[in-house]
């Protein structure tokens, strides 16, 4: 187990030049925006894209080829956060931080633009896994702005809380983008097993969120724009700190960093993806994905009653994290996420749940409150831990490259596997998958040093 540092002194109180509000607002209007765009393209991947862009096939293979596409951002993340690392540890937090919202925010305008493969073909899927792509590129270099940005602005002592801002945009970007959804289908009575294709909802309907999108990232880039840069990197330029390349920097002095990183967020992304993106599909699903045939609208009002509790237990994460430690929390919590995991068969058997009109309502609420509650407390102290990691002449690349590394194996993945397992095998062995996910971020944090008491300004 790594010794535990001695706590270093902060040079200068980081809130003395920048304004707090400021700063919570600019940190939380970025992820909120990040999460929405991926939330509205994991909503329609599953009840509209398999229709849109990959129809042709059984509805199973539709699916699967639709969460392949959602998988392709992932894919592009590391490359963003390299790119996006590059000027954040050259030019600044805050520069990079207004051209990663542009980058993600003009791709999902576009997704509403796109013609489908009833009007020109394979053209269709292409261009929409290619805007996806750049909003992974995007996104690759959001999150670690946003995080620095937050925590290289805090109190000492407070830095998981303080820095807890930019998670709370995970939550409400679901709210955002699931509650505009449930409006719209309920506005236009879309049937989520409905496979009309002259349906208004199928038309047109379903772009209305992501044109929406630019009113948002308007307003994010008009905050971003009026913000300072944070005194760490400040002072990292007075003391001609800073490396010509950091992503080799980084790679060369920091790979251990990286790797503990990649491992100590794959629990909490594969719980992510599961509670959000799979479990959406494995309940509207029908019986040729091996569904359990829910409605889409009623389902998705459980899913946003739950995403409540996401959002209420961040800033618990936080204040536990500042009192206790970030390793001791986390272990406490990949725990209970391995108890969680083993218990998905004995929650979601569709023998014991039921399917259709006949679902457990209470059951499948109960499961998805229970899997929210350790979402918001595994998420929350992630934008401190992560950062703490690395020394500020590369920590906008190394957090960002060890986020998105570990958004290929714990979330890109899982949607898709989680998908595979139910047709093949059964609901228990998602559930088993996500065990196998949280061993290995156990071992990743007894391995890590703890971090709360260590000085940014290194």
């Amino acid at each position: 187990m790594a010794a535990e540092p001695a706590e270093w002194t902060v040079p200068i109180e980081p809130t003395e030049t920048v304004p707090r509000r400021r700063i919570i607002f600019a940190s939380l209007i970025g992820t909120t925006i990040e999460f929405y765009d991926f939330y509205i393209f994991a909503t329609a991947a599953v009840s509209v894209f398999p229709l849109l862009f990959f129809h042709g096939g059984d509805s199973g293979a539709a699916l699967l080829a639709s969460m392949a596409t959602f998988g392709t951002a992932f894919v592009a993340r590391p490359l963003g956060s390299v790119i996006f690392g590059h000027y954040g540890d050259r030019l600044g937090r805050k520069v990079t931080l207004v051209g990663a919202l542009l980058t993600m925010g003009i791709a999902t305008f576009l997704i509403g633009l796109l013609p489908t493969i009833h009007q020109i073909g394979l053209w269709a899927p292409a261009m929409l896994t290619i805007l996806r792509f750049f909003q992974g590129i995007g996104l690759g270099g959001e999150w670690s702005g946003a995080a620095l940005l937050a925590s290289e602005t805090a109190q000492p002592g407070k830095r998981a809380f303080a820095a807890m801002w930019p998670q709370l945009g995970a939550p409400f970007g679901f709210i955002l983008a699931n509650g505009l959804f449930l409006l719209l289908t309920t506005w236009f009575a879309y049937d989520s097993t409905a496979s009309d294709l002259s349906d208004p909802f199928l038309v047109w309907g379903w772009r209305l969120p992501f044109l929406l999108s630019i009113v948002m990232v308007a307003v994010g880039l008009y905050v971003r724009l009026r913000i300072e840069e944070t005194p760490v990197f400040a002072r990292a330029i007075a003391d001609d700190q800073r490396v010509k390349t950091p992503v080799s920097e980084v790679f060369s002095k920091n790979w251990r960093e990286i790797i503990l990183g990649t491992f100590i967020m794959l629990a909490t992304y594969g719980l992510f993806y599961l509670m959000t993106t799979w479990v959406l599909s494995f309940a509207i699903g029908g019986e040729g994905t091996g569904g359990l045939g829910y409605g889409y609208r009623s389902f998705l009002t459980l899913q946003v009653l739950a995403i409540i509790l996401f959002a209420v237990f961040v800033p618990v994460a936080g204040l536990l994290a500042d009192a206790l430690g970030r390793r001791r929390m986390l272990i406490g919590v990949t725990l209970a996420i391995i108890a969680f995991g083993l218990s998905f068969g004995w929650w979601l058997d569709p023998e014991a749940i039921g399917t259709g009109d006949d679902l457990d309502v209470t059951r499948m609420l109960l499961f998805l409150c229970v899997g929210m509650i350790l979402m918001g407390l595994t998420f929350g102290p992630m934008s401190a831990v992560l950062p703490e990691l690395f020394p500020t002449n590369t920590r906008y690349t190394g957090s960002g490259v060890a986020y998105n590394f570990s958004a290929i194996l714990g979330a890109a993945l899982t949607p898709f596997v989680a998908v595979w397992l139910v047709q093949n095998y059964s609901v228990a062995y998602v559930g088993y998958y996500l065990v196998g996910l949280s061993v290995l971020t156990i071992i990743a944090l007894v391995l890590a040093p703890e971090t709360s008491k260590k000085s940014l300004y290194s």
